[in-house]
């Protein structure tokens, strides 16, 4: 069966790239706009990011910055006022990840009662497997053999879920395959990033005992969170271009100046943020490798920090040895009585070592090859051509407006894409504050397309 629609766009993900996708599409005056949402989940707003229940799973951006609406930036802290979640009073708060999902479902359910009467607002649970053109449009086939036509598909499927294909020896926390385990027994993970510190938390709450080993490359553990003082920056003061020695280089000194006058390294860090996916968009290939390959583990610790709380607990399990970092990396597993053998090769050395484990959790990040991931819709796309990775793999190929470029090298008119998918593109794309300001600027394009006015 095929549904029509008209004048519509049919976002592919409910999780918060297209909630806030959706909220911003259905700011324009059109009264023949339809927004379709498919979603995969039982829930629309959550998503991966936001699903995780405990409450000890903080966000690490403050919520005086998590508004949706970036022309309305105490939207969400208003929300937390009126759900009385928070005091007026109080200084930076981390809300929890499970207590932002809320607001995100809210402002769906808000939507979808404003549009009750209109039905410019749709929401659909089903998997859509798959995107094909059409002369009039797009057609979204779902996995109940139904399929959408509309005008616009865009993509906002988020994170892969599923481990990377060379790592099926290891689980994602929270998956079918995390099954109860022996707390004394031992734990490896993939990664020390926030990722870890979520998978930590997790067992913590689980009871768990044992020694939990993370390890990564370099071992390094994000910061925390600190009041300061961002600087201000001109693009003219930035050295955008140049090669990635050139750039570290400039970013040094200025954290020299900046502590010579009173600040520290977060102020150069947050005052560089408005600059990121300009800084990045603007290296060349050269540097985007090394950056990848060289830098971003010193960059993630120290540009996407944790809330202090957290990272006062984490450090006491350092501390106590119940949480192990170690700068290596994995060079072979094997199977043995129901344990796992890791072969890792710390850092710095030529001798591998060799931990017996009872389970490998991956939390090792986003870096995946899209074109061999999980999500069905990707890789029909990515298979049939009318996608491709961008040519660092980091997610799907867009232009700076957000379409899909197809195998051939050509934007299509039709397909585009949101949120984590457009790494490649704009790199620094996973944060609330990045995706809200990407999903506005294309929503204006799309309804300024087809719409006679937006508010």
């Amino acid at each position: 069966m095929i549904e029509r629609s008209r004048n519509s766009v049919i976002i592919i993900g409910g999780g918060a790239s297209g909630v806030i996708l959706a909220a911003h599409l259905l700011r324009s005056n059109d009264p023949g706009l339809r927004v379709t949402v498919i979603e995969r989940r039982e829930s629309f707003g959550k998503g991966m990011a936001y699903s995780a229940a405990l409450p000890d799973h903080l966000l690490n951006v403050a919520a005086t910055n998590m508004s949706a609406y970036p022309d309305d930036p105490s939207h969400y802290w208003r929300w937390l006022q009126e759900k009385q979640l928070v005091q007026t009073d109080t200084g930076p708060v981390y809300t929890s990840r499970s207590t932002y999902g809320r607001y995100l479902q809210d402002i769906l359910e808000r939507l979808a009662e404003d549009e009750r009467t209109t039905g410019r607002l749709r929401l659909i649970r089903q998997e859509c497997t798959g995107v094909v053109t059409t002369p009039a449009g797009v057609e979204a086939r779902l996995a109940d053999g139904t399929s959408l036509v509309g005008h616009i598909a865009v993509l906002a499927t988020g994170h892969d879920q599923e481990p990377a294909p060379d790592q099926n020896f290891a689980v994602r926390m929270g998956s079918a395959d995390d099954t109860p385990l022996d707390p004394d027994a031992p734990v490896l993970i993939l990664g020390t990033g926030l990722s870890m510190v979520d998978a930590w938390l997790t067992l913590e709450h689980r009871g768990h005992k044992g020694e939990i080993t993370a390890v990564s490359r370099r071992g390094l553990l994000p910061w925390p969170h600190q009041k300061g003082n961002p600087i201000k920056l001109d693009s003219a003061d930035i050295p955008l271009g140049t090669e990635l020695s050139y750039f570290v280089d400039w970013f040094h000194k200025l954290v020299r100046e900046t502590e010579k006058a009173g600040g520290n390294w977060r102020d150069v860090v947050d005052g560089l943020r408005p600059f990121n996916q300009r800084i990045w968009q603007n290296w060349p290939s050269t540097a985007k490798r090394r950056f990848l390959e060289h830098t971003k583990a010193w960059w993630d610790i120290h540009r996407h920090r944790m809330p202090p709380q957290i990272h006062a607990r984490v450090n006491q399990a350092v501390r106590s040895g119940q949480l192990k970092l170690l700068a290596a990396r994995v060079v072979g597993t094997a199977s043995d009585n129901g344990d796992r053998l890791v072969k890792l090769l710390p850092r710095r050395s030529r001798d591998t070592e060799t931990l017996r484990v009872a389970r490998i959790y991956d939390c090792t990040g986003i870096v995946k090859d899209v074109s061999t991931g999980s999500v069905a819709v990707i890789r029909s796309l990515t298979d049939r051509g009318l996608a491709r990775a961008d040519p660092l793999r980091l997610g799907l190929d867009v232009t700076l407006d957000c379409a899909v470029i197809d195998r051939g090298g050509s934007a299509s008119d039709r397909l585009f894409a949101v949120g984590p998918l457009t790494r490649g593109t704009f790199f620094e794309i996973d944060a609330v504050p990045d995706i809200r300001n990407q999903t506005a600027k294309l929503a204006g394009q799309l309804t300024q397309r087809t719409a006679p006015g937006f508010r």
